[in-house]
């Protein structure tokens, strides 16, 4: 049985692990959850990490259980929160739980016949019908208000630089994801629950209720948050998440992320991210730092990632329309564009409009460069860069004589004017 434990310490994926775990791990199979918040319908990129961690432990031979927090969804979890968060209906929810289902599914084995396929579930089937009399009589008197008070997510928010304080709902947050262990234990023989560095106190009550109530031994992990090596949070950009739906984040801006990571940050990347082993890496990062301008460890994680996410197609794409704007293409590698990623490659190059009507009778190229865009300044500039062969039309160099068409248009609607090699301009045909 490969060793769990040893496979994310050594990937720099191991924060902080209770006693006799690893030992546990590889005396038995066991199942293992962690839990996935429910507030939006797709995961990101931060959401990778306990995914991978799940993907690791179904390879070592145990079973992952992925946990949707319908219910806790329902209340917000104030680890690592400043200010308490909008709760969520019930309507919200489904559609969210729906999502963050499909794109779990393409990770871990839900539906193979090997023993440790994985499961999912929902908080909310076991919390939905437990009033909360119930809870408190039966859940609530086995954890002390003191234990509560003592976890980090709740002294710095009831200390004195925190301004917003606490409500009830949030501060019995750990006590909900503390069942879901016992819930979990009792029903599944799960035995271990592994979360961000961020969760160990939730984490740690749920061992507490496990062996208070059900008189068991369970097990808690975690990993290190992954932060950037720049300061900036990891997972964002200016335009915001990096999601894994590529109807919000499309394959080639997802490509661009990785590859734009720094070289230090590329080199924990490629530990955490990839499925690689241990020489493989070792001899990556080792030709990174022999010839760094080649961007080795970038180039080989963005394609490992966005495979994973993606496709292998996906990472053809993105690749392809990388060199658009880098690298050598021709006018027919810009027309396998889609839209969207047209729209990402050529995000914040100037535009200007022109009518159906010019393209029909064939828009001339001093038109197309001056009066009709203003790209160039003037009818003389236009004149002048075209008889010193600066110009190109979707990537192919022209001459003054030559009229921009409808089979010029890239989906029907784009054309691309440069000059030299990096001044580009966009015209969208209305």
């Amino acid at each position: 049985m490969m060793n769990f434990v040893e496979e994310l310490r050594w990937r720099g994926m191991l924060h902080d692990i209770m006693p006799e775990t690893e030992e546990m791990l590889l005396k038995e199979s066991t199942a293992g959850y962690i839990g996935f918040d429910p507030t939006g319908e797709s995961l990101h990129i931060g959401s990778l990490v306990p995914i991978i961690i799940l993907m690791h432990f179904q390879n070592a031979g145990h079973t992952p259980v992925a946990l949707v927090g319908g219910a806790t969804g329902m209340i917000g979890d104030p680890s690592g929160k400043s200010a308490e968060r909008n709760l969520l209906n019930e309507e919200t929810l489904a559609k969210n739980i729906a999502g963050i289902r499909s794109q779990l599914e393409r990770f871990i084995d839900f539906n193979s016949d090997i023993p440790n396929k994985a499961k999912l579930v929902n908080n909310y089937d076991w919390m939905k019908e437990f009033s909360f009399i119930d809870f408190a009589r039966d859940i609530g008197k086995h954890i002390t208000v003191n234990y509560m008070m003592s976890k980090e997510s709740v002294k710095k928010r009831l200390g004195a630089e925190s301004k917003v304080g606490m409500s009830f709902t949030e501060f019995t947050y750990q006590l909900f994801q503390g069942y879901d262990f016992l819930h979990l234990y009792r029903e599944m023989n799960c035995k271990i629950q592994m979360g961000g560095s961020d969760q160990w106190g939730n984490i740690t009550t749920g061992t507490e209720l496990v062996r208070r109530v059900a008189g068991g031994k369970a097990y808690a992990m975690t990993c290190p948050l992954i932060t950037k090596a720049d300061g900036t949070k990891f997972g964002k950009t200016e335009g915001g998440n990096v999601w894994l739906d590529r109807h919000r984040t499309s394959p080639y801006k997802f490509y661009q992320y990785w590859l734009n990571a720094s070289d230090e940050d590329a080199e924990k990347y490629i530990k955490i991210f990839t499925f690689l082993d241990k020489d493989t890496i070792d001899v990556l990062i080792t030709e990174h730092k022999e010839t760094p301008h080649l961007r080795l460890l970038q180039k080989r994680v963005a394609e490992e990632v966005t495979t994973m996410v993606h496709s292998k197609e996906d990472l053809d794409n993105a690749i392809k329309a990388s060199n658009i704007l880098f690298g050598k293409s021709t006018s027919e590698d810009l027309k396998t564009l889609d839209e969207q990623t047209f729209l990402d490659v050529f995000d914040g190059v100037a535009q200007a409009e022109v009518s159906r009507e010019d393209i029909d009778n064939g828009l001339d190229m001093i038109g197309a460069l001056a009066s009709k865009t203003g790209f160039l300044k003037s009818n003389g500039d236009a004149r002048r860069a075209l008889k010193e062969n600066a110009i190109s039309v979707n990537k192919e160099k022209v001459k003054e004589d030559f009229s921009i068409t409808s089979a010029d248009l890239i989906n029907d609607k784009f054309v691309i004017l440069q000059k030299g090699r990096r001044n580009y301009y966009v015209v969208v045909v209305k």
